[in-house]
């Protein structure tokens, strides 16, 4: 059976990968617990969701956020042994999904207020979310803590991937609701 409580965090610190330990207010348990939240807040979309395609768009996300959480979670000294980064790869593929989903619907060019759909507003939530993760990872990388800018480049284009799959998912069900398109 997994452990789950260890008992080791009762005191206010955490472990990195490696043997590093920081209070759980340091800047990367902070940004990593927030990535951490933002993989839940997706997992709420998905668990929502009714389009097979959009589940796989966000369990993929939701995979590759962890990888991002262990990079996060790793110190310099361990960072080349661990081999966990984000890359431009994972970037560009985030670029092609959002082009193929602007292919299908048309993207408003105004604000939108949340809450048209319930698989929508989850995903609006869990991209504000991810809005300041990135904006947390900037300060990592600003104060030199991580040195890999595509941590920040991925969150951005996350951010604008979820706001046009919620979209998506508003304008593909408000179509379904038309009389004859069922």
């Amino acid at each position: 059976m997994a452990k789950v409580t260890t008992g080791t965090g009762d005191t206010g610190y955490t472990g990195l990968l490696g043997k590093q330990r920081v209070p759980k207010y340091d800047a990367r348990p902070d940004t990593f617990g927030t990535v951490d939240e933002a993989t839940s807040a997706l997992g709420l979309a998905r668990a929502m969701a009714t389009d097979a395609d959009v589940k796989q768009i966000i369990y993929q996300v939701q995979q590759e956020l962890y990888l991002l959480m262990g990079e996060l979670a790793t110190p310099p000294e361990n960072y080349e042994k661990m081999g966990l980064r984000m890359t431009i790869e994972h970037v560009q593929r985030l670029e092609q999904v959002e082009n193929a989903l602007k292919e299908e619907v048309e993207i408003p060019n105004k604000f939108i207020i949340p809450g048209d759909s319930l698989d929508g507003a989850a995903l609006d939530l869990a991209r504000t979310i991810i809005r300041r993760a990135e904006r947390m990872a900037v300060k990592l990388l600003h104060d030199g803590v991580i040195q890999n800018g595509e941590v920040v480049r991925y969150l951005n284009r996350l951010s604008d991937l979820i706001f046009i799959l919620a979209r998506y998912i508003e304008v593909k069900s408000s179509l379904a609701e038309l009389p004859g398109t069922q």
